[in-house]
This record gives C-alpha cells, sequence and structure tokens, in this order.
C-alpha cells in the first residue's frame, strides 16, 4: 500500500479528478494530509498563504464526493499575530463542521527571517487559552465510533508499544489494533471493528487466521 505526502491546496485544485482517481486505487491509502493552518482568509493572507478557505473547502469537499470515506487530516496554527478572536472563532467552526479524524494543533512560533518575526505576538495566555479550546472542540467527537462492526481488510505493518497487539491500517489509514500474531505481519487479512478510541480502532480476526503460506502480502 501506497501513502500519499502532506500537500497543499495549490499544489492539487487543478488536479482534483486525477487524485480521486489515485486515491480510489486499491493499492493506495485514501488519506491525505492537506494542512488549512486557519479558519480565517484574513489570517491566511497574513501568513502569505496562495490559498483561500473557499480552495481548502473545495479540495475537501471534491475528495469526499468522489472518494467516499476519505481521510482528510489537518494542521492548526493558534494565535498568529494578526488572529482576531473573530479569525479564531471561524477556525472553530470550519474544525466542527469536517470533524478531522487527525488534527495537528500548534502553537504560532516566530522563525528567523520571516515577516511575522516581527510582528507583535499575541499575549502567550491568549493563545494557550484559544489552544485548549481547539483541543477541547477536538475530543469533543468521535470520528470512528460508526466504524465499530464493519468488516473490514487491513495491512499489518509493525507491533504496538504495548507488546500485545499489532498496528495495521485499513484503506482510509485508520489504525486497527489486532491481537498480536508475528505470522501475520505484512500481511493483508480481514478484521471485525470492536470497539473504537479517539485516535484508533480495535478489531479482532474475522474467521481463525489461514496458514501464513495464504496471506496476501504487501501489494
Amino acid at each position: 500500500m501506497v501513502r500519499l505526502g502532506m500537500t497543499n491546496p495549490p499544489y492539487i485544485l487543478e488536479h482534483l479528478e486525477e487524485m480521486a482517481g489515485i486515491f480510489s486505487h486499491p493499492s493506495v491509502y485514501s488519506f491525505l494530509h492537506l494542512p488549512v493552518q486557519c479558519g480565517s482568509d484574513a489570517v491566511l493572507a497574513d501568513m502569505k498563504r496562495e490559498y483561500s478557505i473557499a480552495d481548502f473547502r473545495r479540495v475537501v469537499d471534491t475528495l469526499k464526493q468522489r472518494v467516499p470515506g476519505i481521510t482528510i487530516a489537518t494542521d492548526i496554527i493558534c494565535g498568529f499575530p494578526t488572529e482576531t478572536e473573530e479569525d479564531f472563532e471561524e477556525t472553530l467552526q470550519l474544525v466542527e463542521e469536517y470533524k478531522f479524524p487527525s488534527l495537528f494543533i500548534n502553537q504560532f512560533y516566530p522563525r528567523t527571517g520571516t515577516p511575522a518575526a516581527h510582528m507583535r505576538r499575541i499575549p502567550t495566555q491568549q493563545v494557550k487559552e484559544r489552544t485548549r479550546r481547539l483541543s477541547k472542540l477536538f475530543h469533543s467527537y468521535h470520528p470512528y465510533q460508526h466504524k465499530v462492526g464493519q468488516e473490514q481488510v487491513v495491512l499489518a505493518t509493525e507491533e504496538s508499544h504495548d507488546g500485545v497487539h499489532l498496528v495495521t491500517h485499513n484503506k482510509f489509514y485508520d489504525q486497527v489494533l489486532v491481537p498480536k500474531a508475528p505470522e501475520l505481519m505484512g500481511k493483508m487479512f480481514s478484521v471485525k471493528i470492536t470497539s473504537a478510541g479517539k485516535h484508533y480502532l480495535i478489531g479482532k480476526l474475522s474467521s481463525p487466521p489461514p496458514p501464513p503460506s495464504s496471506l496476501p502480502s504487501l501489494p
């Protein structure tokens, strides 16, 4: 299985149909890391981003329509120097609308040599408070709960930190933990999803594992 790396809206806006075809290929994960950084066009302009929220929405909405179930991960920066409370509310609204299953939250940090490094910064406590609000919103929804009970094909890629599970991924690059069985490593097999956490699914083999020689390997 192949996972495409991170990209930004301007780079794929004119290639959405082709990208949808790629994400629909059985050997490609239906997953895209597409940073938005902020839900406000005014702040995006101050960040010198070459896209608008409308562009971001177009990419996400088109891919969701063309590739049912696709996972969209994104990034948010809290506390950019020109971010107002109204700007931040737009970010909250965007996250509330799309309920991204994977959301990377960062606080603004001035990088040497950038225009933002010379801007007057928002008070630290205010940035932390916005970060807490965004984190609270992110943890208020459960993006994987609707998948409990589903049968899914997964690929085992590594052993989990607890030593009793294998880390596998389904077509949408969701992390699915299954009971450890060394013969399954690097193989594709079917599981039934039995429960869901905030960042992962738990699955069990749909039937007793077949002989290792009969399991399909990594495409």
